[in-house]
């Protein structure tokens, strides 16, 4: 035991510069949140660019999601076992092939694998988090990790006004040749300056559970997702939706009765864990929310009732100083939380998110009335996202960081393909009809934000119930 951790030591130590890691992760943690809006200003002329109905060009949307959730989880376990730094080399690698693939591609077929593969490089931001862990003192952690987490919003937000002003001046490939070269400078930044791991979790890959894992979350966020489109009960959807819930049903027994799961669900299930991951739900969905309804409510034509009637590139600065606000209160936030504790950050954060929505019902008669609102929920997504990792990375076990982590990703990701599917759902359902276009109406807007409300107010009583967690343990093998 003593000569491994003089080995760590020594591996440690030939990284000086501990900053400068923590900077390579986040441009990662960039990259990867940067996917999820990469498509969106073209998703109104998907249809037409690749000579495919409505129906399928959503999938160009709904894989990545969809791969994102799934993933994120199993990467994690992937990285406790075999080193984070590894599994965070290859996903960024599954983001250059994915990418290339979808800017060589001219028919939906390859776009969707391309984009199915780029979902994959989601799992970089939780194991950044564990990888700090790893080689940081505690009071740098809560900085860095809060840093970490604010990527999750800024890279959408700052991604959106440019690939806006790509789909609108330059070829539509232009925006996936461009997530190639993201893609490949965050390879090399990792692999020049992101040390290797030092704390392992040797065991067998749990197939059996990734694959029953896998099925589980793919009915269930399928129904979600398209539960809208296809009809809530419709065949096909209580079919994905029972058959998903049965297939969790048995592969949370296998779980608890495999030697080496690929989920600790007994690590899973305490207090901490489990209020703070089911609260995630809400942040996720609330995160989301502003991300369906602010820009439809800025780009909607002024005479429809409900919008401002602004150009794409336009809506998309209006909404991005919400991520530019996450990176700027990263500092405050780790201050508050080696302060105060991370649960009180989640719960003032959340409440943060129910005043950001609030406000917006009372006042949205302009477009900086969104500007402001949109502000205030940047500040709690960045006060509750900071917040998250910290509370369960207090209650788990050095060796279960990444994959605990990943957990936590992915009942974020349920919340924000819930907000996708439902506030989808509400604004094509109250909509009026303006010059053959279906334009949806300022009351479906205001449903929008209540459900958003909603799920805020769950998350800060659920926040209520986290119990206070212990200090983190320093890494064994950090040098002092």
């Amino acid at each position: 035991m003593g000569d491994r951790d003089d080995r760590a030591r020594k591996r440690l130590s030939r990284t000086p510069n501990r900053g400068l890691t923590v900077a390579v992760l986040a441009f990662a943690g960039l990259c990867s949140s940067f996917m999820f809006t990469l498509v969106v200003p073209l998703q109104a002329e998907l249809p037409t660019l690749l000579n495919a109905s409505r129906e399928d060009t959503t999938w160009v949307v709904t894989i990545t999601l969809l791969v994102a959730a799934v993933a994120t989880p199993i990467s994690g376990r992937l990285g406790d076992m075999y080193g984070k730094r590894r599994v965070v080399v290859v996903l960024m690698a599954l983001l250059i092939i994915g990418s290339v693939i979808a800017a060589l591609s001219g028919s939906i077929v390859g776009v969707i694998i391309g984009r199915a593969l780029q979902g994959g490089v989601t799992g970089v931001i939780p194991l950044g988090i564990a990888i700090m862990r790893d080689i940081l003192p505690t009071n740098r952690l809560g900085t860095a990790v809060a840093l970490m987490s604010a990527t999750m919003g800024v890279g959408g937000a700052l991604g959106m006004p440019l690939a806006a002003y790509l789909a609108i001046n330059a070829d539509w490939h232009s925006l996936f040749w461009l997530a190639a070269g993201l893609g490949i400078a965050g390879l090399v930044l990792v692999l020049l300056f992101v040390p290797e791991d030092v704390l392992l979790s040797p065991g067998r890959l749990d197939v059996p559970g990734a694959i029953g894992l896998a099925i589980g979350l793919t009915g269930l966020l399928l129904y979600v997702s398209r539960g809208a489109q296809w009809g809530w009960t419709s065949p096909i959807g209580l079919a994905l939706l029972i058959g998903g819930v049965l297939v969790l049903l048995v592969w949370g027994w296998y779980q608890l009765r495999t030697k080496d799961p690929l989920l600790d669900l007994r690590v899973a299930a305490r207090p901490a864990v489990l209020f703070t991951n089911i609260a995630a739900i809400g942040m996720g969905f609330a995160l989301f929310g502003s991300n369906v309804t602010f820009p439809q409510m800025l780009e909607l034509p002024v005479e429809s009732g409900s919008g401002f009637g602004l150009d794409m590139v336009t809506a998309a600065f209006i909404v991005m100083p919400a991520g530019l606000v996450m990176m700027v209160i990263s500092p405050l936030s780790g201050w508050l939380e080696r302060t105060v504790g991370p649960r009180p950050l989640f719960t003032v954060g959340a409440f943060a998110i129910v005043l950001a929505y609030v406000y917006v019902l009372l006042w949205s008669t302009e477009w900086w009335h969104i500007l402001v609102a949109n502000a205030i929920i940047g500040v709690g997504i960045g006060f509750t996202f900071a917040a998250m990792p910290m509370i369960i990375m207090r209650a788990v076990p050095a060796n279960e960081t990444g994959a605990s982590n990943g957990l936590n990703a992915l009942f974020r990701s349920v919340g924000t393909s819930s907000a996708s599917a439902v506030m989808g759902a509400v604004l094509a359902a109250m909509s009026v009809e303006i010059d053959g276009v279906a334009v949806p109406t300022r009351e479906a807007f205001n449903v929008c934000y209540w459900l958003a409300i909603i799920a805020a107010i769950v998350a800060v009583v659920l926040s209520l119930f986290i119990p206070k967690s212990r200090a983190i343990e320093p890494h064994p093998s950090l040098p002092s």
